[in-house]
């Protein structure tokens, strides 16, 4: 890979900024100054540095972003605030988006990253990669209704939803695990038992739950370990039939 894309990848500087750190003999590469932007080295077995730095390679970032109330899934809008307008500059490279999408009025636990066939696996219903949401619902649930959203239920407009797993937290709070990811589905599935959903919030993906200490807009980069608390459930890679 050229020098310059290497480096620019990683969001801190751009090819113009590589360039000019080279003129200033700032970059060493494998021990020696580098001299040209375009520069061939292998991205795994390159030592680079960058002004006294060590610049550390990473092919893909995922991102654990505790999102607040208001600001909308998506990579660009013209009115609102997007996950990615709250990502720090250290953190943010060209190619981020939200892997999955909550409501603009929907808090908790949004995974950023430039990895699609990650994401890809995260979101697909046949990997059975759960979502976790705290539920805050207009009335009390019924053991009735609460059977009917475990069984798989049918929403108004005839679509049937994969079984869900559901926790009384208290009178007209539940915890909701579900591995889809619908148009507004868990306000529409709690909408087929002829309730509504006040507030709702994810509060973990797979097994890996939003870090407690996140404030609301803030975020984190997520570690290769905590990666496969997404990823697995019982040692058994996406469980995924």
């Amino acid at each position: 890979m050229r020098l310059d894309k290497l480096i620019a990848s990683q969001g801190k500087y751009s090819r113009t900024d590589v360039k000019k750190l080279i003129k200033q003999g700032l970059i060493v590469v494998n021990g020696k100054t580098a001299t040209t932007s375009d520069e061939k080295v292998d991205p795994d077995s390159a030592e680079v540095v960058i002004n006294g730095e060590p610049f550390i390679y990473k092919e893909h970032i995922y991102i654990m972003l505790n999102k607040p109330e208001g600001v909308v899934s998506a990579t660009d809008d013209k009115v609102h605030k997007t996950v990615l307008d709250l990502v720090p500059p250290e953190l943010f490279r060209d190619g981020l988006f939200p892997a999955g999408r909550l409501d603009a009025d929907t808090t908790g636990f949004v995974l950023i990253t430039d990895d699609g066939d990650f994401a890809h696996k995260i979101l697909s219903p046949k990997n059975h990669v759960e979502k976790t949401y705290i539920a805050e619902l207009a009335d009390s649930i019924s053991e009735e209704d609460i059977l009917k959203l475990e069984s798989g239920i049918t929403l108004k407009d005839g679509y049937e939803c994969l079984p869900s797993k559901i926790k009384l937290l208290g009178e007209k709070i539940i915890e909701i695990k579900i591995c889809e990811g619908k148009y507004h589905q868990i306000k529409r599935m709690i909408g087929a038992t002829n309730n509504r959903v006040l507030s709702l919030k994810r509060v973990q993906i797979g097994a890996l739950p939003l870090d407690i200490d996140l404030r609301p807009g803030n975020c984190r980069e997520i570690t290769q370990e905590e990666l496969g608390e997404i990823t697995t459930k019982n040692g058994t890679y996406f469980y995924a039939e």
